[in-house]
Parts: structure tokens; sequence; C-alpha cells
């Protein structure tokens, strides 16, 4: 199942993250994982997860299989590693474009190659389009549409609930088509859990149902009006 929380998504990406970059740190303990997650730096969006909420995030990937315990007897810290390449069938190539998307919310190609440098260093602007074509095809990645005044289109995963650079929310599957909001809490917030893209969805029908009751209420008013002339007439 792909519906993870947005606080599973962050646990995971940077489980993928500090594999790559700090390897003699790996795998990680619990306080370096909240340390990962709670980054002020390549984070979107800045959060402020408690130890209890990364906990219960590691207990519902176990439960998965995307992530198990990597302590080994008389360790003193437990320590925690990610399966999701094993489990996805995925190459390192793919895993660090879907880390950069769930550590940063929705990416041009073009952000997505210059963000990922330090996972893995794509050879040209076509391998990363290849890439992401590839995940693409097996619903792991979707394109969102363009908005006013972009040059490129953006890429989101569908693994789950995730915010996007601007605070939106767009998560799962159901809206790969959609691009919609979802409220959280202050910057250094813990973000509140949407059910996925289906949010989106039901933002869209809200927004829908919005405008056709001010259209209903333009038209009564300009009916009001025309009676009130032909009284006053």
């Amino acid at each position: 199942m792909r519906d993870l929380t947005a606080e599973e998504v962050r646990v995971l990406g940077c489980l993928i993250e500090k594999q790559r970059t700090t390897p003699d740190q790996y795998p990680l303990t619990l306080n370096a994982l909240r340390n990962a997650c709670n980054q002020t730096t390549n984070r979107d969006p800045v959060v402020d997860y408690s130890e209890d909420t990364i906990r219960r995030a590691l207990e519902r990937l176990i439960h998965r299989g995307w992530v198990r315990n990597a302590s080994w007897a008389g360790s003193r810290a437990m320590k925690y590693r990610h399966l999701l390449d094993q489990q996805l069938n995925l190459d390192e190539r793919s895993l660090a474009l879907l880390a950069v998307l769930m550590l940063r919310g929705p990416q041009t190609a073009a952000e997505l190659r210059q963000r990922s440098e330090r996972l893995y260093r794509f050879a040209s602007p076509e391998e990363v389009e290849q890439v992401l074509a590839e995940l693409t095809a097996r619903d792991l990645v979707a394109q969102l549409p363009r908005r006013p005044g972009e040059r490129g289109r953006r890429y989101v995963h569908l693994l789950g609930a995730q915010f996007s650079a601007s605070g939106d929310l767009a998560s799962d599957r159901s809206a790969r088509n959609h691009d919609g909001a979802a409220s959280m809490s202050g910057p250094r917030g813990e973000p509140r859990s949407s059910t996925g893209l289906g949010a989106v969805a039901s933002a869209d029908t809200a927004a829908t149902s919005l405008a056709e009751r001010v259209a209903a209420l333009e038209r009564r008013i300009a009916d009001l009006e025309r009676k009130l002339n032909e009284l006053a007439g």
C-alpha cells in the first residue's frame, strides 16, 4: 500500500538520504533520525517532530516491511535502516529522485537533478527525464499540471502524503492530475496528516461548489434588481 503519512514519508526519505550522504553514521539511531527529520535545510516543510512521533512512524514502516531494526546484540542504541529499494526494486537513480521528492515536495526535473547530486550524480538532464518516465510508468511518480508562469512541469511522488514548496499538500495516486492544498500548522509545527490525494480532489470539488453558489447568488441579485427597477418604473 502506498498511503504513507507525512511523518512516514519524512522518516523514510531521511533514511534514504543519510544512507548516501553519511554512510559512516548509517543505520540511524532514533535521535539521529529525529535530527534528520527536523533539519532546517533541504527540507520542505520544516517540521519539529517529537521522538514519539518518529517512533510511531518507524513502527508503522517496520510493520509495512519498508524499515527494519538494524541493531546487533549488545548495541547500546536501537538503529534503523530502510528497505525501500528492496521492496520496490529500485536502483540508485530512482531511489535518489524519490528521496528528494519525499524531503522537498514537488519539483521540476531540473530542480531534481540539482538537488539529488549528493545522492546520485546524473550524467545529463535526459537521464533524469528517463528515470522519471520509468517511475511514472510504475505509478511511483506523477506530473502535476503546469502552473501559471512555470517553465517546467513539477513531479510528485505517489507514496503518500507530502507538502509542496508552498505548503500545499499533494498526496497519493487518486489525483495524479490535480494540484490541491491542505492546511498545516506553523512552519515549525508538525503537519496534520491527510488521507491522500483524495483530499485534493475534495478541495477541488469544494471550490467548484463554492463557485456555483456564488454564480447562483449573482443571478438572484440581478433578478431582484430587475424587479426593483420594474416597480420603480
